[in-house]
């Protein structure tokens, strides 16, 4: 039985073995005459320097300026946050944990909101996300927890609702017009 299996098994290899000497076919004349890497729309592309294809969830073009200029204001605040973020855990709460969630968070909302109502980068859910946790703590600070947790997700639910469908409306007006303004003109801005 051994030796029927072993046979079957060379028989295999021996399917798969190719003769070194066999020529390949020619390439026909269609693959030759398509386009290629080099079309009309990679030229196009090429053409334009720093600026990428459109996509409905990336990013496109140049990332926005900052308000400060060159200086990196938001990214030193995240990473100042992130920083008493961790000197917050360590030390098991206190004013580090609560001051590095705040600084953390005014980074990352600069950043976004920047990214988003320019049209480079879509953040519809986090900032959609940042009202919708601020109402729940104000309902939870001043009404207290509900007997059914379930009905705070109403409230929270339709404030996200409402705001996401704001700001993707205001996202897709904006790409639209970083799309349709060309580069030139909007770095001589």
């Amino acid at each position: 039985m051994l030796a029927g299996v072993a046979s079957q098994r060379a028989k295999r290899r021996s399917r798969k073995r190719r003769t070194t000497g066999a020529a390949h076919a020619a390439p026909s004349a269609r693959r030759e005459q398509r386009p290629g890497p080099t079309s009309a729309r990679s030229a196009v592309e090429q053409s334009r320097p720093g600026r990428r294809r459109a996509s409905p969830f990336g990013a496109y073009g140049e990332r926005p300026p900052g308000p400060f200029g060159c200086l990196p204001v938001s990214e030193f605040a995240i990473f100042a946050g992130a920083v008493a973020l961790v000197v917050g855990v360590v030390r098991h709460g206190g004013p580090a944990l609560i001051g590095g969630v705040v600084i953390c968070l005014f980074g990352v909302v600069e950043v976004t909101t920047r990214e988003h109502f320019s049209g480079y980068r879509s953040h519809t859910v986090l900032l959609a996300a940042i009202p919708a946790v601020a109402v729940e703590f104000v309902i939870a600070l001043t009404v207290g927890p509900p007997a059914i947790r379930a009905l705070l997700l109403v409230p929270v639910g339709a404030v996200f609702a409402v705001c996401a469908w704001f700001l993707r409306r205001r996202f897709l007006i904006a790409r639209q017009t970083r799309i349709a303004r060309p580069a030139s003109l909007a770095t001589n801005r």
